[in-house]
């Protein structure tokens, strides 16, 4: 929750300074999670992939953060800045916790607090930059293309959930996802 909420006011946060007070007025420029809490994503979804995959994998989503592009100043280059704020707040504060972590050496239970809770800003930034819609990696993507293929590679969004647990399945991220973790885990000391 406390690494959902850091991603989601991330977002927030950098489309009102680049104009667009949409999620503002949505009460989502906020650390507080109970702001960011989609019942089916953010409750159910984890619960079932968790059943789902025996305990070993679970999987969730906030409520998506409001965006009105045609707000935005410069529509196409913001998109890529909120795409890439989710996934940067949570390496930032994988970072800092990492520094904290390191300077104050906690006890047993405080330490392994602070190493899940960096290990899992780590995953949810770097899962967030796969290039599937709905994810933040796909913002990017979009605000890169041109117009008319930034359309297209949108209208794959409903199927995104499904491509993604199909990729799962499949071991891509076993491949791809946890070698990128546990090499950025490695550089803040983290054994995971």
């Amino acid at each position: 929750m406390i690494a959902m909420s850091v991603h989601e006011c991330a977002h927030s946060w950098v489309a009102y300074k680049l104009g667009d007070t949409t999620a503002k007025y949505a009460g989502r420029l906020t650390l507080n999670p109970l702001a960011h809490i989609d019942p089916l994503g953010t409750v159910l979804l984890p619960i079932f992939i968790f059943l789902i995959t025996g305990g070993r994998f679970v999987f969730g989503a906030a409520k998506p953060v409001p965006i009105n592009y045609h707000l935005l100043r410069n529509p196409k280059r913001d998109t890529i800045w909120i795409g890439l704020s989710g996934p940067a707040s949570n390496f930032l504060f994988a970072f800092i916790l990492s520094i904290i972590n390191n300077f104050i050496n906690p006890q047993p239970i405080l330490g392994f607090v602070f190493e899940n809770l960096i290990a899992i800003n780590v995953i949810l930034g770097v899962i967030n930059l796969i290039p599937i819609p709905p994810l933040d990696g796909s913002r990017i993507v979009m605000g890169i293309l041109p117009l008319d293929l930034a359309y297209r590679y949108a209208k794959v969004e409903p199927y995104g959930f499904f491509i993604l647990m199909l990729l799962m399945m499949l071991g891509v991220f076993d491949i791809l996802i946890w070698p990128v973790t546990k090499l950025i885990l490695g550089w803040l000391n983290i054994s995971f």
